[in-house]
């Protein structure tokens, strides 16, 4: 008997756009069911603000020419583009036994384990999501729970343009300061990046049955 709890898609999906993925992501997590096996995609989003859920106006501190969209994931705004490392997690939790509290501590674990191997030393905090470098965000997190499913997920910063970050208080944070992997030493893609972060989380999400797919 197939055992689902240790089955994974894994879809590389390239650069694609946001309004669009999260659009995918969405009819995924409506038309799926218990026989459906859980996928994991990595993705590259062009420039592009998202307000979360609870999102508040004045958090986006200017005029921008850069697009706002406004998500259902939790959390506040954030920016996305280029050079962002991108993972969203479409894993049926009640089936995998986890509730939203545990996959966070999941994500945020594969993220500090992974920029520890590299000899970055990073932590999470309890009350604001996400990981932290020496005070400084690396990675965010948003996910939306529907019918017992996560989705949305991580965007870990890479090799990017970090100054949009900028025009807005990052996560709902006033002068909240940004980094990424390039300035904390770690001169890897997000090409590269991608399936070292997938093994990481995956030393606790546990699927055992990986069938990749690259777009």
């Amino acid at each position: 008997m197939t055992d689902l709890t240790k089955q994974l898609k894994l879809r590389y999906l390239g650069t694609q756009p946001y309004v669009e993925t999260w659009q995918a992501m969405s009819e995924f997590t409506d038309l799926r069911n218990e026989h459906t096996a859980d996928e994991i995609w990595v993705v590259e989003h062009p420039a592009v603000f998202t307000q979360g859920s609870a999102g508040k106006a004045e958090h986006l501190l200017q005029q921008t020419d850069i697009p706002i969209v406004k998500s259902d994931r939790g959390g506040q705004i954030t920016y996305h583009a280029p050079g962002q490392l991108i993972v969203y997690l479409l894993i049926n939790i009640r089936r995998k036994a986890f509730n939203v509290r545990s996959l966070v501590t999941i994500i945020e674990q594969g993220i500090i384990d992974l920029l520890n191997e590299y000899g970055v030393q990073a932590v999470a905090k309890p009350d604001a999501p996400g990981v932290y470098v020496n005070g400084k965000k690396i990675a965010s997190l948003g996910l939306k729970i529907r019918r017992g499913c996560s989705f949305h997920g991580l965007a870990l910063n890479v090799d990017m343009d970090l100054s949009p970050f900028l025009q807005i208080n990052p996560c709902g944070y006033a002068g909240l300061e940004m980094t990424q992997c390039k300035d904390e030493g770690i001169e890897l893609s997000v090409k590269t990046l991608a399936p070292l972060l997938i093994e990481k989380m995956n030393h606790q999400l546990q699927y055992s049955q990986i069938e990749s797919v690259f777009s």
